[in-house]
């Protein structure tokens, strides 16, 4: 199991943007595919984008498709999720997660950080 730290969360206006970030312990980061969910209040955990190893592969919902991009440098253990256009319905609670393949499903991701906090003003 990696230990994952999530960080970039804030306050910001309806339209502004973040870039949240993931940081993982290990030698072995390159190696697991990526994903990030999030929760809002009242709601389940949702899927918001995932990426291989390093092939490229991504997968976003389509909740933020065209808003959000993941990515990640496996030099420095880190998977990124650019958040642009930010709409008061993308407030939640955010999580990265580390499995063995790139999945849109929680089950297949073993590891999880603490979630940041993204809250989106009208």
């Amino acid at each position: 199991q990696v230990q994952l730290v999530e960080s970039g969360g804030g306050l910001v206006q309806a339209g502004g943007s973040l870039r949240l970030s993931c940081a993982a312990s290990g030698r072995t980061f390159s190696r697991y595919a990526m994903g990030w969910f999030r929760q809002a209040p009242g709601k389940e955990r949702e899927f918001v984008a995932a990426i291989m190893r390093s092939d490229g592969w991504t997968y976003y919902a389509d909740s933020v498709k065209g808003r959000f991009t993941i990515s990640r440098d496996n030099a420095k253990n880190t998977v990124y999720l650019q958040m642009n256009s930010l709409k008061p319905e993308d407030t939640a609670v955010y999580y990265c997660a580390a499995g063995p393949q790139i999945s849109r499903y929680d089950r297949d991701f073993g590891s999880w950080g603490q979630g940041t906090q993204v809250t989106v003003s009208s």
